[in-house]
Protein backbone atom coordinates (compact mmCIF):
# COMPACT_ATOMS: atom_id res chain seq x y z
CA UNK A 1 0.00 0.00 0.00
CA UNK A 2 1.19 3.52 -0.76
CA UNK A 3 -0.81 4.81 2.24
CA UNK A 4 -2.18 2.70 5.08
CA UNK A 5 -3.74 4.05 8.27
CA UNK A 6 -5.16 2.20 11.25
CA UNK A 7 -7.53 4.02 13.59
CA UNK A 8 -6.08 7.41 12.68
CA UNK A 9 -7.68 9.98 14.98
CA UNK A 10 -7.28 13.68 15.69
CA UNK A 11 -9.07 15.42 18.52
CA UNK A 12 -9.22 19.13 19.23
CA UNK A 13 -10.43 19.25 22.78
CA UNK A 14 -13.60 17.19 22.94
CA UNK A 15 -14.14 17.32 19.17
CA UNK A 16 -12.92 14.45 16.99
CA UNK A 17 -12.07 16.09 13.66
CA UNK A 18 -10.90 12.69 12.38
CA UNK A 19 -12.20 9.58 14.11
CA UNK A 20 -10.70 6.11 13.58
CA UNK A 21 -9.91 6.35 9.87
CA UNK A 22 -8.53 3.24 8.11
CA UNK A 23 -7.22 4.24 4.69
CA UNK A 24 -5.95 1.73 2.12
CA UNK A 25 -4.42 3.46 -0.90
CA UNK A 26 -2.96 0.93 -3.37
CA UNK A 27 0.38 1.68 -4.99
CA UNK A 28 -0.06 3.04 -8.51
CA UNK A 29 -3.63 4.20 -7.93
CA UNK A 30 -5.21 7.63 -8.33
CA UNK A 31 -7.20 7.88 -5.11
CA UNK A 32 -9.89 10.54 -4.87
CA UNK A 33 -10.34 11.70 -1.27
CA UNK A 34 -13.79 13.28 -1.04
CA UNK A 35 -15.96 14.89 1.57
CA UNK A 36 -17.90 18.05 2.43
CA UNK A 37 -16.10 21.05 3.87
CA UNK A 38 -15.21 20.28 7.48
CA UNK A 39 -15.33 16.52 7.01
CA UNK A 40 -11.72 16.01 8.11
CA UNK A 41 -9.96 15.62 4.76
CA UNK A 42 -7.27 18.27 5.21
CA UNK A 43 -6.69 17.30 8.84
CA UNK A 44 -6.14 13.70 7.68
CA UNK A 45 -3.69 14.84 5.01
CA UNK A 46 -1.76 16.97 7.48
CA UNK A 47 -1.42 13.96 9.80
CA UNK A 48 -0.24 11.75 6.94
CA UNK A 49 2.57 14.19 6.17
CA UNK A 50 3.57 14.69 9.80
CA UNK A 51 2.45 18.32 9.89
CA UNK A 52 0.27 17.66 12.92
CA UNK A 53 0.42 14.80 15.43
CA UNK A 54 -2.44 12.29 15.60
CA UNK A 55 -4.26 11.78 18.88
CA UNK A 56 -4.37 8.05 18.21
CA UNK A 57 -3.72 5.49 15.50
CA UNK A 58 -0.82 4.46 13.27
CA UNK A 59 0.05 5.04 9.64
CA UNK A 60 2.51 4.10 6.92
CA UNK A 61 3.67 5.87 3.77
CA UNK A 62 5.19 3.77 0.98
CA UNK A 63 5.53 0.85 3.38
CA UNK A 64 7.46 2.85 5.99
CA UNK A 65 6.21 3.41 9.52
CA UNK A 66 5.48 7.02 10.37
CA UNK A 67 6.80 9.07 12.04
CA UNK A 68 9.71 6.74 12.89
CA UNK A 69 10.79 6.46 9.26
CA UNK A 70 9.60 9.86 8.11
CA UNK A 71 12.99 10.97 6.69
CA UNK A 72 13.09 8.01 4.30
CA UNK A 73 9.39 8.11 3.44
CA UNK A 74 8.92 11.84 2.90
CA UNK A 75 11.93 12.03 0.58
CA UNK A 76 9.78 10.10 -1.92
CA UNK A 77 6.60 12.14 -1.33
CA UNK A 78 5.59 15.35 -3.10
CA UNK A 79 2.78 17.44 -1.64
CA UNK A 80 0.62 20.47 -2.35
CA UNK A 81 -1.42 21.33 0.75
CA UNK A 82 -3.77 24.29 1.34
CA UNK A 83 -2.03 26.52 -1.20
CA UNK A 84 1.73 26.96 -1.60
CA UNK A 85 3.87 29.57 0.14
CA UNK A 86 6.80 31.19 -1.69
CA UNK A 87 8.92 34.34 -1.48
CA UNK A 88 6.84 37.07 -3.15
CA UNK A 89 9.86 39.10 -4.34
CA UNK A 90 11.48 36.16 -6.17
CA UNK A 91 10.54 34.80 -9.57
CA UNK A 92 8.92 31.42 -9.97
CA UNK A 93 12.18 29.91 -11.18
CA UNK A 94 14.21 31.42 -8.32
CA UNK A 95 11.70 30.21 -5.75
CA UNK A 96 12.09 26.64 -7.04
CA UNK A 97 15.88 26.99 -6.93
CA UNK A 98 15.78 28.10 -3.28
CA UNK A 99 13.42 25.27 -2.40
CA UNK A 100 15.50 22.64 -4.16
CA UNK A 101 18.70 23.89 -2.51
CA UNK A 102 17.12 23.20 0.89
CA UNK A 103 16.63 19.54 -0.01
CA UNK A 104 18.32 16.73 1.92
CA UNK A 105 20.91 16.25 -0.83
CA UNK A 106 22.34 19.04 -2.97
CA UNK A 107 22.06 17.65 -6.52
CA UNK A 108 23.30 21.02 -7.83
CA UNK A 109 24.47 19.54 -11.12
CA UNK A 110 20.93 18.58 -12.16
CA UNK A 111 19.05 21.45 -10.48
CA UNK A 112 18.60 23.74 -13.49
CA UNK A 113 17.38 20.91 -15.69
CA UNK A 114 14.95 19.62 -13.10
CA UNK A 115 13.54 23.09 -12.50
CA UNK A 116 12.94 23.69 -16.20
CA UNK A 117 11.34 20.28 -16.55
CA UNK A 118 9.00 20.94 -13.59
CA UNK A 119 8.04 24.38 -14.92
CA UNK A 120 7.30 22.88 -18.31
CA UNK A 121 5.11 20.12 -16.92
CA UNK A 122 2.84 22.61 -15.17
CA UNK A 123 2.79 25.17 -18.00
CA UNK A 124 4.81 27.91 -16.30
CA UNK A 125 7.82 28.17 -18.61
CA UNK A 126 6.67 31.50 -20.06
CA UNK A 127 6.05 32.95 -16.57
CA UNK A 128 9.21 31.57 -14.95
CA UNK A 129 10.89 34.98 -14.62
CA UNK A 130 7.81 36.77 -13.31
CA UNK A 131 7.76 37.70 -9.62
CA UNK A 132 5.65 35.38 -7.50
CA UNK A 133 3.61 38.30 -6.12
CA UNK A 134 2.36 38.93 -9.67
CA UNK A 135 1.11 35.35 -10.07
CA UNK A 136 -2.60 34.66 -10.18
CA UNK A 137 -4.10 32.09 -7.79
CA UNK A 138 -4.04 29.47 -10.52
CA UNK A 139 -0.38 30.21 -11.35
CA UNK A 140 0.52 29.89 -7.67
CA UNK A 141 -1.12 26.48 -7.58
CA UNK A 142 0.88 25.50 -10.66
CA UNK A 143 4.12 26.61 -9.02
CA UNK A 144 3.27 24.60 -5.91
CA UNK A 145 2.73 21.55 -8.09
CA UNK A 146 6.04 22.22 -9.86
CA UNK A 147 7.74 22.25 -6.45
CA UNK A 148 6.25 18.84 -5.69
CA UNK A 149 7.67 17.53 -8.97
CA UNK A 150 11.25 18.77 -8.58
CA UNK A 151 12.45 15.34 -7.49
CA UNK A 152 11.26 11.88 -8.57
CA UNK A 153 8.25 11.00 -6.40
CA UNK A 154 6.57 7.68 -5.70
CA UNK A 155 3.63 9.39 -4.01
CA UNK A 156 1.96 12.75 -4.65
CA UNK A 157 -0.48 14.16 -2.10
CA UNK A 158 -2.54 16.97 -3.62
CA UNK A 159 -5.11 19.02 -1.71
CA UNK A 160 -7.37 20.89 -4.18
CA UNK A 161 -4.63 21.17 -6.85
CA UNK A 162 -6.89 22.98 -9.37
CA UNK A 163 -8.03 25.68 -6.94
CA UNK A 164 -8.28 29.00 -8.79
CA UNK A 165 -7.66 27.51 -12.24
CA UNK A 166 -9.73 28.12 -15.33
CA UNK A 167 -11.21 25.15 -17.26
CA UNK A 168 -8.13 24.92 -19.49
CA UNK A 169 -5.81 24.79 -16.48
CA UNK A 170 -8.01 22.21 -14.79
CA UNK A 171 -7.87 20.03 -17.89
CA UNK A 172 -4.08 20.35 -18.06
CA UNK A 173 -3.67 19.30 -14.43
CA UNK A 174 -6.03 16.37 -15.01
CA UNK A 175 -3.88 15.25 -17.94
CA UNK A 176 -0.72 15.68 -15.85
CA UNK A 177 -2.14 13.52 -13.06
CA UNK A 178 -2.99 10.84 -15.64
CA UNK A 179 0.58 10.99 -17.01
CA UNK A 180 2.10 10.69 -13.54
CA UNK A 181 -0.11 7.70 -12.74
CA UNK A 182 0.87 6.07 -16.04
CA UNK A 183 4.52 6.51 -15.01
CA UNK A 184 3.83 4.62 -11.77
CA UNK A 185 3.34 7.47 -9.29
CA UNK A 186 0.55 7.02 -6.73
CA UNK A 187 -1.62 10.14 -6.55
CA UNK A 188 -3.73 10.91 -3.47
CA UNK A 189 -6.07 13.68 -4.57
CA UNK A 190 -8.48 15.75 -2.50
CA UNK A 191 -10.90 17.73 -4.67
CA UNK A 192 -14.41 19.17 -4.70
CA UNK A 193 -14.68 18.80 -8.51
CA UNK A 194 -16.51 15.49 -8.65
CA UNK A 195 -16.64 15.40 -12.45
CA UNK A 196 -12.85 15.74 -12.60
CA UNK A 197 -12.35 13.07 -9.95
CA UNK A 198 -14.66 10.74 -11.83
CA UNK A 199 -12.56 11.09 -14.99
CA UNK A 200 -9.13 10.38 -13.49
CA UNK A 201 -9.49 8.41 -10.26
CA UNK A 202 -9.26 4.63 -9.98
CA UNK A 203 -10.19 4.57 -6.28
CA UNK A 204 -12.33 6.77 -4.05
CA UNK A 205 -12.73 7.35 -0.33
CA UNK A 206 -15.59 9.42 1.11
CA UNK A 207 -15.31 11.29 4.42
CA UNK A 208 -18.11 12.81 6.47
CA UNK A 209 -17.97 14.28 9.99
CA UNK A 210 -14.51 12.80 10.59
CA UNK A 211 -15.45 9.26 9.55
CA UNK A 212 -14.46 7.34 6.42
CA UNK A 213 -17.83 6.21 5.11
CA UNK A 214 -16.58 4.04 2.28
CA UNK A 215 -13.58 3.39 0.05
CA UNK A 216 -12.75 1.15 -2.88
CA UNK A 217 -12.44 1.15 -6.62
CA UNK A 218 -14.73 3.54 -8.45
CA UNK A 219 -16.14 0.58 -10.39
CA UNK A 220 -17.04 -1.33 -7.22
CA UNK A 221 -18.61 1.71 -5.57
CA UNK A 222 -20.77 2.35 -8.61
CA UNK A 223 -21.86 -1.28 -8.66
CA UNK A 224 -22.78 -1.08 -4.98
CA UNK A 225 -24.86 1.99 -5.76
CA UNK A 226 -27.03 -0.12 -8.06
CA UNK A 227 -28.29 0.42 -11.58
CA UNK A 228 -31.57 2.18 -12.26
CA UNK A 229 -34.07 1.49 -15.00
CA UNK A 230 -35.49 4.53 -16.79
CA UNK A 231 -38.55 4.04 -19.00
CA UNK A 232 -40.67 6.54 -20.87
CA UNK A 233 -44.18 5.14 -21.19
CA UNK A 234 -47.69 6.15 -22.27
CA UNK A 235 -49.26 5.01 -18.97
CA UNK A 236 -46.92 5.72 -16.04
CA UNK A 237 -49.63 4.99 -13.45
CA UNK A 238 -49.88 1.41 -14.72
CA UNK A 239 -46.14 0.97 -15.27
CA UNK A 240 -45.22 1.42 -11.59
CA UNK A 241 -47.20 -1.61 -10.33
CA UNK A 242 -45.81 -3.80 -13.15
CA UNK A 243 -42.26 -2.96 -12.16
CA UNK A 244 -43.14 -3.48 -8.50
CA UNK A 245 -44.38 -7.01 -9.21
CA UNK A 246 -41.01 -7.73 -10.82
CA UNK A 247 -39.30 -6.86 -7.54
CA UNK A 248 -37.92 -3.47 -8.54
CA UNK A 249 -37.59 -0.99 -5.71
CA UNK A 250 -37.50 2.78 -5.21
CA UNK A 251 -39.99 3.40 -8.03
CA UNK A 252 -40.32 7.09 -8.92
CA UNK A 253 -42.74 8.59 -11.44
CA UNK A 254 -42.07 11.99 -13.00
CA UNK A 255 -44.49 12.85 -15.78
CA UNK A 256 -44.32 10.05 -18.34
CA UNK A 257 -40.93 8.81 -17.05
CA UNK A 258 -40.69 6.02 -14.47
CA UNK A 259 -37.40 5.10 -12.81
CA UNK A 260 -36.68 2.20 -10.48
CA UNK A 261 -33.75 0.35 -8.94
CA UNK A 262 -33.15 -2.79 -10.99
CA UNK A 263 -31.94 -4.98 -8.10
CA UNK A 264 -30.53 -7.55 -10.53
CA UNK A 265 -33.62 -7.79 -12.76
CA UNK A 266 -32.69 -7.87 -16.50
CA UNK A 267 -34.01 -4.74 -18.26
CA UNK A 268 -35.30 -6.81 -21.19
CA UNK A 269 -37.62 -8.67 -18.79
CA UNK A 270 -38.97 -5.33 -17.54
CA UNK A 271 -39.59 -4.23 -21.12
CA UNK A 272 -41.34 -7.50 -21.97
CA UNK A 273 -43.70 -7.35 -18.99
CA UNK A 274 -44.55 -3.70 -19.60
CA UNK A 275 -45.47 -4.47 -23.22
CA UNK A 276 -47.44 -7.60 -22.23
CA UNK A 277 -49.39 -5.41 -19.80
CA UNK A 278 -50.45 -3.21 -22.73
CA UNK A 279 -48.16 -0.32 -21.80
CA UNK A 280 -46.47 1.50 -24.66
CA UNK A 281 -42.71 1.89 -24.07
CA UNK A 282 -41.28 4.88 -25.92
CA UNK A 283 -37.75 4.65 -24.49
CA UNK A 284 -35.83 2.44 -22.09
CA UNK A 285 -32.33 2.87 -20.66
CA UNK A 286 -30.22 1.69 -17.74
CA UNK A 287 -28.45 4.37 -15.72
CA UNK A 288 -25.43 3.88 -13.46
CA UNK A 289 -25.07 6.25 -10.51
CA UNK A 290 -22.61 9.08 -11.04
CA UNK A 291 -19.98 9.90 -8.45
CA UNK A 292 -22.15 12.81 -7.35
CA UNK A 293 -25.11 10.45 -6.88
CA UNK A 294 -22.95 8.15 -4.76
CA UNK A 295 -21.63 11.06 -2.73
CA UNK A 296 -25.09 12.42 -1.96
CA UNK A 297 -26.44 8.96 -1.11
CA UNK A 298 -23.58 8.42 1.37
CA UNK A 299 -23.46 11.84 3.01
CA UNK A 300 -27.06 12.93 2.53
CA UNK A 301 -25.94 16.36 1.37
CA UNK A 302 -24.33 18.37 -1.39
CA UNK A 303 -20.58 18.77 -1.59
CA UNK A 304 -19.83 22.27 -0.31
CA UNK A 305 -21.26 22.04 3.17
CA UNK A 306 -19.70 24.10 5.95
CA UNK A 307 -19.77 22.72 9.46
Amino acid sequence: MAIATHGLTKRFGDVAAVDGVDLDVPAGSVYGFLGPNGSGKTTTIRMLLGLIEPSAGTWELLGRRMPAQSLQALAEVGALIEGPAFYPWLSGRDNLARLDAAGPDGQRATRAGRIEAALGRVGLTAAATKKYRAYSLGMRQRLGLAAALLRPRHLLVLDEPTNGMDPQGTREIRNLVAELAHEGTTVFLSSHLLAEVEQICTHVGVMSEGHLLTQGTLTDLRAAGGRRLRVEVDDPAAAGPVLGRLGLGDIVTDGDVVTAKLDGQPPEVCNRDLVHAGIGVRALSVERPSLEDLFVSLTGEGFDVAR
